[in-house]
């Protein structure tokens, strides 16, 4: 897997694909929103369903400001910025634009790598390659936790014991074993009614 170093560039950023659709997954789930997926990652999930974002040297570097420009063409105001890990770049600019068109910024991270830009919105999706830092714990609102398999529950509790009081707890089911983890989950949450399951409802629907 090619490592990515961290761009420290605010002017332009390794953009994959941006698309406007609705939120599939989480507690803002069914919402309109733009997602802008940025290249680069260096945790490298064998599970990954978006392994053309790796490298970030395959994607173009665009404007920020062309970027936000867009975005602000869609009537929705939920900007999702995902990769990849969107934190191997500074954001610092993107957010600052996106908040001036009026938009609430959510980011989507495996909070492996240092938080830049200001954030509303912080989905932590942590990964057993990878670990996440602890701030990035401490400050996410949702904790989300793909099961692909039964130890992963353990490994789930670990991260909602040091995410922060508030934060929203959610299990789902990795894709590809979803009728097998799905009932799994649906027992656990059962025991444990402080999780809530999330789908990935925009598989289910076949929208981006």
């Amino acid at each position: 897997m090619s490592v990515t170093t961290i761009n420290i560039s605010t002017d332009t950023l390794p953009l994959m694909e941006r698309f406007y659709t609705i939120q599939g997954e989480g507690y803002h789930q069914g919402r309109a929103a733009y997602f802008i997926r940025l290249g680069g990652c260096d945790v490298g999930c064998v599970w990954c369903d978006v392994k053309d974002s790796w490298d970030a040297d395959k994607h173009p570097q665009v404007a920020v400001s062309d970027i936000v420009t867009e975005a602000a063409a869609y009537p929705g105001r939920i900007a999702v910025v995902t990769g990849g890990e969107p934190l191997l770049h500074n954001l610092d600019a993107l957010t600052r634009s996106l908040h001036k068109q009026g938009f609430h910024t959510h980011i989507e991270t495996s909070g492996s790598s240092p938080l830049s830009g200001k954030w509303d919105w912080i989905t932590l999706s942590p990964k057993k390659f990878k670990a996440p830092l602890p701030e990035i714990c401490k400050a996410a609102h949702e904790l989300k936790v793909v099961i692909f398999n039964k130890t992963d529950f353990a490994w789930a509790e670990k991260y909602a014991a040091l995410a922060g009081k508030h934060c929203k707890l959610y299990l789902q089911p990795e894709w590809e074993r979803s009728a097998e983890m799905t009932p799994l989950i649906t027992e656990y949450i059962k025991d444990h009614p402080e999780w809530t399951m999330s789908l990935q409802i925009h598989k289910y629907i076949n929208v981006p």
